[in-house]
């Protein structure tokens, strides 16, 4: 995100604790001042200081502030639609205020039809005069070791996944036995082998410190049924599996496995 220029005269844009906002319709610099408030919404000034969805009626006239205090910039949504932030966190009209880490935070506002209104939050910390590496190799992201079997019941699983469709869920362990018998007919694809090989996958990945929740915890007695959603979206997401995998659906591409 390129930061706009303070609005704050006399405080450097860098300053540790300095809060950028930007949407479509421009952006404000503000230092970190106790008690110093930023107000967001379709409104105009002197109502709000950055506005969004000026077009749109499901955006409130103030739909969200920032505040700053305890050394932190914090978020409320004070507007009647959610706010959408980073991992699928909502915030509701009654939800607490929260404090925005340092560094980038992009918000969403909810809008008419399908519409969601960005907002870029940007707080700079002490390490903004970090370099530059323009130059410096991609850090690639971290893949997770699959033999050739649970690649292919994982692709089976997730077809839907790797084919980006909104809102995926895996097939069932008896679909993908079902699949996987027309597949590769010599192969031991009982309904529960596979529950038990995808499993072990996820307690290991889960041990090696997969980024999503992938076992289940009996004394917390929480639900289980979201475990292999969580695996498969991780698997995509780190481009362990991409979309020419699917060509292991294909007949009979190497030979009967399992």
């Amino acid at each position: 995100m390129d930061v706009p220029g303070s609005l704050a005269r006399g405080v450097a844009p860098a300053a540790p604790g300095t809060l950028h906002a930007r949407s479509v319709n421009g952006g404000v610099a503000m230092p970190p001042r106790p008690g110093l408030t930023v107000r967001f919404g379709r409104g105009e000034r002197p109502d709000v200081d950055l506005c969004v969805g000026e077009d749109d009626l499901w955006v409130s006239r103030r739909h969200g502030e920032l505040t700053y205090r305890e050394h932190r910039w914090w978020l409320r949504n004070t507007g009647r639609q959610l706010l959408r932030l980073p991992r699928g966190r909502l915030m509701h009209a009654t939800t607490e205020a929260i404090p925005l880490a340092p560094g980038y935070t992009p918000v969403f506002v909810r809008g008419s039809g399908f519409r969601e209104h960005l907002v870029e939050l940007y707080v700079t910390g002490h390490d903004a005069d970090r370099a530059p590496r323009r130059r410096a190799e991609t850090q690639p992201p971290r893949r997770w070791p699959l033999d050739d079997d649970e690649r292919l019941l994982l692709v089976v699983l997730g077809r839907r996944y790797l084919l980006y469709e909104e809102g995926p869920r895996p097939l069932s362990y008896r679909q993908a036995a079902e699949e996987l018998a027309c597949l590769r007919p010599d192969g031991d694809w009982r309904e529960r082998r596979i529950e038990n090989r995808i499993e072990g996958v996820r307690r290991r990945l889960d041990a090696a410190g997969f980024p999503y929740p992938l076992t289940h915890d009996k004394a917390a007695g929480g639900p289980s049924d979201n475990l292999l959603h969580n695996l498969l979206r991780g698997l995509v997401e780190s481009t362990t599996l991409v979309p020419p995998d699917l060509d292991l659906l294909e007949d009979d591409p190497g030979g009967p496995v399992g």
